[in-house]
């Protein structure tokens, strides 16, 4: 169709043809309006990508109460002028559509991140705060459209689980800093939140707790569990360390436990000098266990080891009247003993197997213990010689 200084007038009398065709405006060239064999009218821009030559048409929008003449023809000098400075909005505005959603950095993270390198418990935590918690609110998000303010919303709004809300703005910020990496967008949006206070746990047990707490191991029905947690308390290690350990990890004559980097949390090679008391009982573990067998603690499906003693332990704390006392807190129980009977928390914290000294630091308190009771001593002394005057 030849141009025409399209007015509002004009643009209304258009009429429908057996074929689609365009009426260019003759003010603005490369502005027109769009004529459908349906009678729709849509208004549009076309110009010519100055880097590769090739045409380009963008929909400005359909003709009507929302999008008038003079309107779309505003816009329409908008485009011309972005193409004219080497810009190319109908590339912008696709690459803009195809652009990574949260759901698609979730699932990256855990495809290129998380699976290869984390343990596979600390996975399923990550999947279970993906599920829960981030991807229920931002899943069709972009991710260049995620703020700052959105994530400390997020944040502030569990501020009744102080604990959780860190470890899920840690979880975002790391996923933030893969998509820094990976050219999704240019900057990290949860840098900068300040995390909530988190009361550390001193849960541990007292000389009168253990000896309840073993009483009821040694009566429970449930051997291999029971001697699961035995161990654990001998050796200080994570139950999921415990649960997976194999007998090719274990040299009995040496009493050493070698495991390997991917059962430990700090991903390097640990080895645990074992206490006489282990090395009994994984010495009586070993000779029950079928041969060819080669976990600790086998599981009911074959070739699994044993996966989930939540049940168990409820049973046993409930016995043992121990309340709030988790497995996790043997770890603790183990490690406070040995530093409140002299051990240095330098030993303690290579016995755990930390990394840092500052995880060690939070048993400093037990430390004085075999300090005080050295003064005592020196005290005791003055004392006798100054009564025997």
């Amino acid at each position: 169709m030849s141009q025409l200084k399209l007015t509002k007038t004009l643009v209304g009398d258009l009429q429908p043809t057996d074929s689609d065709y365009v009426a260019w405006d003759a003010a603005l060239p490369g502005f027109g309006v769009r004529v459908k064999t349906s009678g729709a009218k849509s208004y549009i821009v076309q110009y010519r990508n100055r880097q590769t030559g090739s045409s380009r048409r963008k929909t400005l929008g359909r003709e009507g109460p929302l999008l008038t003449l003079h309107q779309a023809r505003n816009r329409a000098r908008v485009v011309l002028a972005d193409a004219i400075r080497g810009d190319d909005p109908v590339a912008r505005d696709k690459a803009q559509r195809l652009a990574p959603t949260i759901k698609d950095l979730a699932g990256d993270y855990l495809r290129y991140h998380a699976v290869p390198k984390k343990r596979p418990a600390s996975v399923s935590g990550d999947r279970s705060m993906l599920d829960r918690i981030i991807l229920p609110r931002w899943s069709s998000r972009k991710v260049t459209a995620v703020s700052h303010r959105d994530i400390q919303r997020l944040h502030a709004s569990m501020s009744e689980t102080p604990y959780l809300a860190n470890r899920a703005l840690a979880l975002i910020s790391r996923m933030f800093t893969l998509s820094l990496a990976w050219g999704w967008r240019g900057d990290n949006p949860a840098k900068g939140i300040e995390r909530f206070a988190e009361a550390r746990r001193e849960r541990w047990l007292k000389d009168d707790e253990l000896l309840r707490l073993l009483a009821v191991l040694d009566a429970h029905a449930n051997r291999r569990a029971a001697e699961a947690v035995r161990l654990q308390i001998l050796t200080g290690a994570r139950i999921g360390e415990i649960l997976s350990a194999r007998w090719q990890d274990f040299d009995l004559a040496r009493g050493v436990w070698t495991r390997l980097s991917h059962h430990t949390k700090q991903k390097r090679l640990h080895h645990l000098p074992l206490s006489e008391a282990a090395r009994q009982l994984l010495t009586r573990l070993r000779s029950k266990a079928p041969p060819g067998e080669p976990f600790v603690f086998p599981g009911d499906a074959a070739g699994k080891p044993l996966q989930d003693i939540k049940r168990f332990w409820h049973s046993v704390t409930l016995k043992a009247g121990l309340d709030d006392y988790r497995l996790h807190d043997n770890r603790h129980t183990h490690a406070s003993h040995l530093v409140s009977g002299g051990l240095s928390l330098e030993i303690v914290g290579r016995l755990l197997g930390h990394t840092s000294p500052l995880t060690t630091r939070r048993y400093a308190h037990l430390a004085d213990d075999p300090v005080r009771a050295g003064t005592e001593t020196f005290g005791a002394k003055v004392r006798a010689l100054e009564s025997a005057k």
